[in-house]
């Protein structure tokens, strides 16, 4: 072989390299970007560049593998079930208690699921490798939790709230709906997302 061929080959070999190696980056990114969604480009947004993100997208996946996560019984399926149907019952009356007790209904939730127990963001964290789907809302739901202890939430912001708590406990009840709460037709209710009247 000559020093020509042995050059070429060496560039080829080179070139295929390279081209493996920016096809299983942009798979990985691609991996993450559909495993996280929202979640992914909140953290590209709050880092430095996407690589800083992905590292702790990452960091994230390694620490959920060992978690001890479990399903619900059903027994406890069914508990959370009806508190949520009474969290929205209450929330006609008092909206800001009904919102709390969401917040603390879904931690609960993710706690018995096997979850750590922690700051909001810390359980976000465990909660977005595997529900990523459900954690923008429930971010938001936070967020509105927030501002009623700032004294900044109105009664159209709770009700939002509460239906992003919805999707959150949802997800963590394993199935794909929960009860809508019965009421009876007279009492003022919110009026969006499975939270009409049902009369």
């Amino acid at each position: 072989m000559s020093a020509t061929q042995i050059v070429v080959t060496l560039i080829v070999v080179l070139a295929v390299l390279a081209a493996a190696g920016a096809g299983w980056m942009l798979y990985r990114r691609w991996s993450l970007r559909h495993r996280f969604g929202p979640e992914y480009d909140r953290l590209v947004a709050q880092r430095e560049g996407r690589s800083a993100a992905e590292r702790e997208l990452r960091e994230r996946e390694r620490r959920h593998a060992e978690l001890d996560r479990r399903p619900l019984s059903p027994e406890s399926r069914a508990r959370y079930a009806a508190e949520w149907e009474e969290i929205q019952i209450r929330f006609v009356e008092s909206p800001v208690e009904a919102v709390s007790a969401a917040e603390d209904l879904v931690g609960r939730m993710a706690t018995e699921r096997g979850y750590p127990a922690g700051d909001f963001e810390e359980q976000a964290a465990y909660l977005s490798v595997e529900h990523s789907r459900s954690l923008d809302h429930y971010r938001q739901a936070h967020s509105v939790r927030e501002a009623v202890d700032r004294g900044e939430s109105d009664t159209e912001q709770l009700r939002e709230a509460l239906v992003h708590y919805r999707e959150m406990v949802t997800e963590l009840l394993g199935r794909e709906a929960v009860p809508t709460a019965r009421r009876p037709a007279e009492e003022a209710a919110p009026t969006a997302d499975g939270y009409e009247n049902n009369r």
